[in-house]
């Protein structure tokens, strides 16, 4: 196995402390994998993948994103910032590639997006185009824009009435909460994660997963579904920046696969040259949690190969 270290350094918001993961290869490493994980998770669910890439040769790391894991404070979690979290949650993911640059120089450098942290990646590849080797987005999606301006306007109104740290239940069940409808009967309120019942029952279990996020988290994050969608920001990407989505064609997120489609055709329409697409029939969110995950691993490291 891999040998995992911790680290930490200070976040950009000049207040927290940022705990993340580094899983070591045995011999020099040839490639980095960043990986930037969801809302209501951390970085410790990705063992298993960063397993399998260390095996490969490829160092990985990632950070527990304020208000997750080790890194939400006192128990605080689901909780950026008062005020700009997204600008500093994407400024602590530049921090640990600009670290991790400097301590392997030359070698070549993939983000690994997955749901929120797709989000967060493409938010990357807008404010620092070029910087990456290639990209991989995974979960991804794009609400309807008017949608996406509905849920901010409602999640900047409570922010406002009710303080930025308060946890509206609507405003979950209108986001997160209503991706379970879709796989009704249900045998728990997060079937749309995977098909894997040992996979669910482990997020439910762990108690780091599946809290409710704050208002001010989601009025951040659809600020920054709306950062990534306009055609100005896009324009700014590098176009010779390769970059790998895959889904589930029954994610959620992903509006079974019509949201993925979409968002592909605006890398495109961006002027993107190197773009594959991977849609797996029957999987739901979280394809490297799913049934076929050797396969969706296996997918990954060709990319990732044929990218180097």
């Amino acid at each position: 196995m891999a040998d995992m270290r911790k680290f930490t350094f200070p976040s950009s918001d000049r207040v927290h402390t940022i705990h993340g993961l580094q899983w070591i290869p045995d011999g020099p490493p040839r490639a980095i994998v960043q990986i930037i994980h969801g809302v209501s998770e951390h970085m410790g669910r990705y063992d298993h993948t960063a397993q399998v890439l260390a095996n490969r040769g490829f160092l990985v790391c990632g950070i527990d994103i304020l208000g997750h894991g080790r890194s939400a404070e006192n128990g605080k979690f689901g909780y950026f910032a008062a005020r700009d979290g997204w600008t500093t949650v994407t400024d602590d993911i530049r921090r640990l590639r600009e670290d991790m640059g400097r301590a392997h120089p030359g070698l070549p450098y993939f983000l690994l997006g997955h749901s929120m942290g797709s989000f967060l990646a493409r938010t990357y590849l807008i404010r620092w185009p070029g910087s990456v080797t290639g990209a991989v987005l995974s979960g991804t999606g794009q609400e309807p824009a008017l949608v996406v301006a509905l849920g901010k306007h409602v999640s900047d109104l409570l922010c406002r009435v009710k303080g930025p740290e308060h946890i509206s239940d609507l405003v979950y069940s209108l986001s997160l909460g209503a991706y379970n409808k879709k796989f009704q009967p249900s045998r728990t309120s997060n079937d749309w994660l995977n098909r894997d019942e040992a996979m669910v029952d482990a997020y439910l279990a762990d108690p780091m997963c599946s809290f409710v996020p704050t208002v001010s988290l989601f009025r951040d994050m659809l600020g920054g579904l709306q950062f990534i969608a306009k055609r100005r920001n896009l324009s700014r990407m590098d176009p010779n920046t390769p970059i790998y989505f895959f889904s589930g064609d029954q994610d959620p997120v992903g509006s079974m696969g019509k949201g993925v489609e979409k968002v592909v055709g605006l890398f495109r329409r961006a002027g993107c040259r190197d773009v594959t697409v991977k849609l797996y029939p029957q999987g739901r969110h979280e394809m490297l949690n799913e049934l076929n995950r050797d396969e969706v691993m296996g997918d990954l490291l060709i990319w990732l190969e044929t990218h180097m």
